[in-house]
């Protein structure tokens, strides 16, 4: 018994020794100084990484500009989406509450387009680029949307967008590309993917859904604080055939050189979406 507790006192005595030993002043196998050498070190080191990622990211920050990303090949051509924000819209229109979501997103995606906003911006000429030059001095102006030119579909006379009639409005906008000049005459043109014996019937706001060159280029948050891109409402005319039965509906970009048949992105120039209407 008594080498046992010999050996536990002398194990227990070996742990105290390691953690701190009175004798030599060691704490945990070492001497003070040689804590202190082990800390300058580290301190050292690890501040000369901080250095060295600091100046790396300092370097790297002077070659960006602050109005215009400096790769932009993967977006050099945009993708279409649309408000209200969902690619499958669903609902009874006598029942306020299903649709209710989708009319409260049309009306607040619009709020920076309301007539009182827009008349600070330019009345610009139609058919022609805005062109403000290159340079980074000042705001650039913004030309006039007012969303009393998507009129059916703009909530002013119908706050329902449609919705409570069955003939829903869709707004069909263009992702902003900083410096894009489309060719031709761009425009939002829409159709059932499915054959159907009778052509889905829409009405378009602007007429023909025009894209105008007007509201282009675009020259970045920053610069181009007050603008808004151009958007094209979709008033879709269903009939009593198109109820209780689900419609896809592709819209595309058409008449200008923007991609809009590119199989690896279905977003690329094209949305396409769901409707499903109930009476």
């Amino acid at each position: 018994m008594s080498n046992k507790e010999e050996k536990a006192d002398e194990k227990q005595s070996s742990w105290k020794d390691f953690i701190y030993n009175p004798r030599t002043g060691e704490f945990i196998g070492r001497t003070a100084s040689s804590w202190g050498l082990i800390l300058l070190f580290y301190l050292v080191f690890y501040g000369f990484l901080a250095g060295m990622f600091s100046l790396t990211m300092w370097v790297m920050l002077q070659t960006l500009d602050d109005h215009t990303p400096k790769y932009r090949d993967r977006v050099a051509n945009p993708g279409l989406m649309i408000r209200p924000r969902s690619l499958e819209i669903g609902f009874n229109r006598s029942i306020p509450q299903q649709y209710s979501k989708y009319v409260q997103h049309l009306e607040s995606f619009l709020q920076p387009y309301n007539d009182s906003l827009q008349d600070g911006n330019q009345i610009c000429t139609k058919g022609e680029y805005f062109e403000q030059g290159d340079d980074v001095v000042g705001e650039k102006k913004a030309c006039q949307f007012k969303r009393s030119f998507l009129r059916q579909c703009s909530g002013l006379a119908d706050s329902n967008f449609g919705y409570s009639e069955g003939q829903p409005c869709i707004l069909v906008k263009m992702n902003r590309v900083i410096g894009l000049r489309p060719k031709g005459d761009p425009r939002i043109s829409c159709a059932a993917k499915v054959q159907r014996e009778t052509s889905l019937q829409m009405q378009y706001f602007p007429d023909e859904g025009i894209l105008d060159k007007s509201y282009y280029p675009y020259y970045g948050k920053k610069l181009h604080a007050s603008y808004v891109q151009p958007v094209v409402a979709v008033k879709l005319l269903l009939t009593e055939e198109d109820y209780n039965s689900e419609l896809l509906i592709e819209c595309k970009v058409e008449g200008s050189d923007l991609i809009n048949n590119d199989e690896r992105d279905k977003f690329m120039g094209r949305v396409t979406f769901r409707v499903n209407v109930s009476k």
